[in-house]
């Protein structure tokens, strides 16, 4: 779909577009192909997360839901290293301070962000180089795929600090990604893993040299951009609502949503370059 329905449609979802947004607590950049980086850039501190940065990305990804001229996001850290978790002393010591209900507000609203990754139906692209800790971690395993380098080190520290393991979603997440016994392991003691480990397990795609990182997750970013944008996000959300179904009910499931694809401008445009032996040009509707 390519037009904005007005407020005249009410019923109608409002489509908003996002690739000029103006981010204030990261760097944001969208090219002509729709592919859209994010960037955690305070590389002085190895990327930490504020009160701040957090609301900022939730409501980002929760806004490309609506978005079209959005395609894929690459999520990135600068300086070397993805994240070092919630900062310090902007987030760690403020919520000594705080009471009950504020201290469920923020933890609602951390878990809101990986909500709103899981929920947007672009393809996310992490890629992950040197410290990846603490809710980076956590951002990292929203991805939908993950780079990483032989410097990456991945952390769900958080018993290291004196709270669960469970945290964001980590204890559905991660056992689906690496299984339960390798999560386990991770989420009690806080180790970190290594590059290699998260490769073997399948928490990382591929392993880049950290200069080849980013433009490996952009080139990723480019080839998926340029496929069938509708039929890709069906495929997101198949693959997370799936979770909870029983065989039968996701071959039902997928059933109905390859039926909706097929009614879709991109699957006659591949039909049409194949039978005239070209290759098709994908419009996302």
């Amino acid at each position: 779909m390519k037009h904005y329905i007005g407020p005249s449609n009410p019923m109608r979802a409002q489509y908003t577009p996002r690739a000029a947004h103006q981010a204030a607590h990261f760097a944001w950049h969208c090219d002509d192909d729709g592919v859209a980086t994010v960037t955690l850039n305070r590389p002085e501190r190895k990327n930490p997360l504020t009160f701040d940065s957090y609301a900022e990305l939730r409501d980002l990804f929760h806004g490309l839901r609506q978005a079209t001229d959005v395609k894929v996001v690459v999520l990135a850290g600068e300086g070397g290293n993805f994240c070092s978790g919630g900062d310090v002393h902007d987030i760690i010591g403020p919520l000594t301070k705080m009471t009950m209900p504020e201290l469920l507000e923020f933890t609602r609203m951390t878990g809101d962000l990986v909500k709103a990754m899981r929920g947007c139906p672009q393809p996310i692209v992490g890629a992950i180089d040197g410290v990846c800790a603490g809710a980076g971690a956590m951002m990292a395993l929203a991805c939908d795929m993950r780079y990483g380098s032989a410097a990456t080190k991945t952390a769900f520290l958080f018993t290291r600090v004196g709270l669960a393991g469970a945290d964001m979603g980590a204890c559905a997440l991660l056992p689906r990604v690496i299984g339960q016994g390798r999560a386990s392991e991770l989420l009690f003691t806080g180790r970190a893993m290594t590059a290699q480990e998260g490769l073997a397990w399948g928490f990382f795609n591929a392993l880049h040299d950290s200069a080849e990182l980013l433009p490996n997750a952009l080139a990723l970013a480019r080839e998926l951009a340029s496929g069938p944008g509708f039929a890709q996000g069906m495929t997101k959300t198949m693959l997370s609502q799936e979770w909870a179904m029983t065989i039968e009910q996701a071959i039902e499931a997928e059933a109905q949503a390859q039926a909706i694809c097929m009614q879709t401008q991109d699957f006659r445009r591949a039909y049409e370059a194949f039978a005239a032996k070209k290759k098709p040009v994908f419009g996302g509707d």
